[in-house]
């Protein structure tokens, strides 16, 4: 057995695309060994700045014979079906192939039947197609060549078993040498083993593994905070970002004016993390510390003295601005920010921000009562949600939206709830971001996310496949967790209703449902982490229920009741039962005692008999009406133990599907079964 190692080096890769493209590669390699029958030992993907790589141990210099039927399109499907099989596996026509038959018809099956040959050879082959067919997010070309990268691509290490595996790729020649550090060490270095590929770069002021660059990182950086007694402010987007943006991390102590310190602490951060790559640190008493830390790419020679000088002198501009902006802003109040929303379009069919706020302000006066909140400073909070959106500040640093809303509106004398709803109104904004803090600050969250979904339904503009350029499955996720977090009960229906009536819809019952099933989608998405199936939120939602805290609630009873064995039992009677009328197409439910003649028959029908009184408008009502269908366990499974329902008198098998149809109804209250998968 022997070992594999490739290194594609180029200028430098973005990091946010670093590990898609190190796993990219893993993919690549892995499926085409696969293809042979042939599984590594051990396979590591590596991701830097300048280069991506993979190591392969346990690999046979020879490749077994593969026999292989790969299984095409039907001989009748569109053309673009067929042609892209040929693309697939390099024809260039149906000639090739052989057809074979089964109960869904003729298609199309490429036999392989390769003898082995040396993996090198196989790899000579493979690996300029599946350079050349890397997938980028952006690429780019240079020079006269026709491939695209990420980035120019500079050179191919490629060896296996110690030995160059020869290809080339516009040009560009694999051959056995990686390089160093670019300006510490950026001489060429042979390395023949995938043992010796780490270990070899590391010599030259080179991490290629992303986890040990970050966690360099963080530990470079909570030494240096350390050392002036403060704490590192927890960023692990920034640690993995800045991971990727060095290969050898030095971190930096650098210190920020004491002139910028009352200057909003949301702006110092977001100056030094967005736009210049620093960490921030916090005092013991947990005030922002008038340090930060960069992160260098070199040892210098003067220990970083004039790189921490440059990135003071870059910082104290940046805030300078910051500074100038938001002395500028508080000039004004938000109120009289209010006539320049009007020359802001929120959507080209959906009017002014002017607009959206005056709808929000309404939707958050009528959510407010039901979320505890002040009706009056929900409405004043929501009028006034958008307005910094006009600001100097914002307009700079426009990930400050709503937090800079809340300063103003402190320094305008709004009162704290009209502040904190105005801050955090936008949250959350994600799966790590917390729901606001305050009830007036949900009532507006929610106000602004109900209407946003309701404006872009109402124009047809829906997310479809992956695209979703409005980010409304994220303000549908920010719906439901602003309702479960809170264990709010709220019917969305008539709420929907009023925020497509604020667009000017006048019959908006088509779009309501429509928009409630794709937030019942999303609700499904999220209680997918929390191991509540599917088809169980599907079988509650069916029913017609629009109050989302009722439906998580109702799926987990209605999960743990099917978990057990009543539960899974009635689950199959009523499939079977349901069945049986389907087929009989009956769909009548009035049962004549009379008529009951087997003492089975009678048994169910009176133990049935009270399901009809049980309210389940609550959840302990909820939970009763469950409870009382497992006691129909026993008599259902008796019915069809010893009851024939086609029996030869009409009347009785009438009556008899009479029974079983009461029973699905009465199952039917529940949930819609036929959705239980």
């Amino acid at each position: 057995m022997t070992d594999f190692v490739l290194e594609l080096y180029s200028e430098e890769i973005p990091a946010g695309l670093q590990a898609g493209a190190a796993a990219q590669l893993e993919r690549h390699i892995t499926g085409f060994l696969k293809s042979f029958d042939v599984v590594p030992a051990q396979v590591n993907a590596y991701a830097a700045p300048q280069r991506l790589a993979l190591c392969v141990e346990g690999l046979p210099l020879t490749l077994p014979d593969r026999k292989e039927q790969k299984k095409g399109p039907r001989v009748d499907a569109p053309e673009k079906a067929i042609d892209g099989f040929l693309r697939a596996n390099q024809l260039g026509n149906v000639a090739a192939l052989s057809v074979r038959e089964d109960k869904k018809g003729a298609f199309y099956v490429l036999e392989i039947d390769e003898p082995g040959r040396p993996l090198a050879e196989a790899l000579s082959d493979f690996l300029p197609e599946m350079i050349s067919g890397f997938q980028w997010l952006k690429s780019m070309r240079w020079g006269d060549g026709s491939l695209r990268w990420v980035r120019p691509l500079r050179a191919i290490l490629c060896m296996l078993d110690g030995q160059i595996v020869p290809f080339e790729v516009e040009g560009l020649r694999s051959g056995e040498a990686s390089f160093g550090h670019r300006f510490m060490a950026p001489a060429a270095l042979p390395i023949a083993h995938a043992k010796d590929y780490l270990g070899t770069l590391e010599k030259a002021f080179v991490l290629a593994d992303a986890p040990v660059r970050e966690a360099m990182v963080m530990e470079g950086a909570s030494a240096l905070a350390k050392s002036v007694g403060c704490t590192l402010v927890e960023d692990s987007g920034l640690m993995r970002e800045t991971a990727g943006l060095v290969e050898w991390p030095v971190p930096l102590l650098g210190a920020i004016d004491a002139a910028f310190m009352d200057v909003p602490e949301e702006v110092l951060v977001s100056v030094m993390r967005t736009h210049q790559k620093y960490f921030a640190l916090r005092t013991a008493d947990g005030k922002l510390a008038p340090y930060f830390i960069t992160i260098s790419n070199i040892e210098a020679p003067d220990k970083g003295a004039a790189i921490v000088n440059g990135n003071q002198r870059v910082l104290r501009a940046r805030l300078s601005d910051g500074r100038f902006f938001w002395d500028q802003d508080r000039k004004e109040t938000l109120h009289s920010r209010l006539p320049a929303l009007e020359k802001v379009t929120f959507q080209a069919k959906l009017g002014t921000v002017r607009e959206k706020a005056e709808r929000i302000s309404k939707l958050a006066e009528t959510l407010a009562p039901v979320l505890g909140a002040d009706a009056a400073l929900s409405a004043q909070a929501g009028q006034l949600a958008k307005a910094d959106l006009t600001s100097g500040m914002v307009y700079e640093f426009p990930e400050l939206q709503g937090i800079m809303g809340g300063y103003y509106a402190a320094h305008d004398g709004l009162g704290d709830a009209v502040a904190a709803a105005i801050r955090s109104h936008y949250a959350p904004q994600g799966p790590d971001d917390a729901i606001p803090d305050s009830a007036e600050g949900r009532a507006v969250a929610l106000a602004d996310k109900l209407d946003t979904l309701a404006g872009f339904w109402s124009i047809d503009e829906k997310p479809t496949g992956s695209k979703d350029p409005y980010a409304l499955r994220r303000a549908a996720l920010g719906v439901i967790r602003i309702l479960l977090e809170t264990e709010t009960r709220l019917a969305l229906r008539p709420v929907l209703e009023t925020a497509f009536s604020l667009y000017g819809v006048t019959k908006a019952q088509t779009y309501v449902g429509d928009l409630l099933s794709f937030i019942a989608d999303r609700l499904k998405a999220h209680l997918r982490d929390q191991n509540v199936r599917h088809d169980v939120v599907s079988a509650i939602f069916a029913l017609g229920s629009d109050d989302v805290f009722e439906m998580v609630q109702r799926a987990q009873s209605l999960q743990a009741f099917l978990a057990q064995e009543d539960g899974a039992n009635l689950q199959a009677a009523f499939n079977r039962a349901n069945g049986i009328c389907q087929k009989a197409d009956h769909s009548a439910m009035e049962v004549e005692e009379s008529l009951l003649v087997d003492p089975a028959e009678r048994a169910l029908f009176e133990a049935m008999a009270g399901l009809a009184d049980i309210d389940i408008g609550g959840l302990a009502g909820y939970d009763a009406y469950l409870d009382a269908l497992a006691t129909l366990r026993a008599p259902v499974d008796a019915f069809f133990e010893a009851v024939m329902v086609n029996d030869d008198d009409a009347k009785i098998r009438h009556n008899r599907l009479s029974l079983l149809q009461a029973l699905a109804h009465g199952m039917r209250r529940a949930a819609a079964f036929d959705e239980i998968e």
